[in-house]
């Protein structure tokens, strides 16, 4: 458990020393925006040096957004959901303030192409082992399970929010760079991890009373249970159906590692459902 800890720290860590570089040698130079909360950051630390006698940088008003939301989701999603969110977070802000701004190219159309390329990677293998980039991914999941709609519903309003403001502020040719960003970026993270925001595990065990205790404990997730049999081994078994987001598929390998490496697992890409989706407390 140390160890996994551990790994899934440096990979937390190395996704948000990619975000550094992505914003500080690509898009902040040639002031194009990314997404989320970190888009965000860069708009309010841009307008604050232009309007105002003030000058915040994007790192410090990266941390100092994400503070609150890590504070309402450690109540709300979980404590190590949030930490590592939070970590990333803090070590994005920490990078960014010792990588020196930078612009590698004049040519605006290759800073977005690869500030998206290299931040989406960065966020890409964060999500993969079960953590996320902090700000706009805990507010998404807060919002979906109160309104029980897609994450992805929430990613589009807040982006298109920056896109315009961007387009207001700052011209709309720089506007439209950003939304060449957050294409390639999104692209490349459906290609790391995964593009659907809800996935069905159907787990074929001979331990389902262990299994279904542990997934209880991890997530918080309905779980249908069918008597199952082997064709070849006409070994009695069980089908567990569960319908998770694609934040929790981390979290549910870990637990079938640990309680039945030799569970069947398929996980299928889930298009849409109907009915009560969240199991509240």
């Amino acid at each position: 458990m140390v160890l996994l800890q551990l790994k899934k720290s440096i990979v937390v860590i190395f996704g948000a020393f990619l975000n550094a570089i992505a914003l500080n040698l690509f898009l902040i130079p040639a002031d194009v925006y990314a997404s989320g909360f970190t888009g965000i950051s860069q708009l309010i630390s841009r307008t604050l040096e232009e309007y105002t006698p003030f000058y915040i940088s994007t790192g410090i008003v990266l941390l100092l957004l994400n503070i609150p939301v890590a504070i309402i989701g450690w109540k709300k999603i979980g404590k190590s959901f949030t930490l590592y969110s939070f970590l990333s977070v803090a070590a994005t802000t920490f990078f960014l303030s010792i990588l020196p701004i930078y612009k590698l190219s004049d040519d605006i159309i290759l800073n977005a192409v690869f500030g998206g390329v290299i931040i989406a990677v960065g966020v890409g293998f964060t999500l993969k082992w079960g953590a996320s980039t902090g700000g706009l991914d805990i507010v998404a999941m807060l919002l979906s399970r109160m309104k029980d709609k897609p994450v992805g519903t929430y990613f589009f309003i807040l982006n298109s929010v920056i896109i315009l403001t961007a387009g207001l502020l700052y011209g709309w040719e720089k506007a439209l760079y950003t939304l060449v960003t957050l294409y390639v970026s999104t692209r490349i993270i459906d290609a790391i991890h995964t593009r659907h925001e809800k996935l069905t595990a159907m787990i074929v065990t001979k331990k389902a009373d262990e299994l279904k205790k542990a997934i209880n404990e991890k997530l918080v997730r309905g779980i249908t249970m069918v008597p199952a049999k082997g064709a070849f081994t006409n070994d009695s078994k069980d089908l567990m159906i569960i319908v998770i987001t694609r934040y929790e598929l981390f979290d549910l390998e870990q637990v079938l590692k640990a309680v039945d490496p030799h569970a069947f697992t398929n996980i299928i890409e889930t298009a849409g459902i109907f009915g009560f989706f969240r199991k509240e407390q």
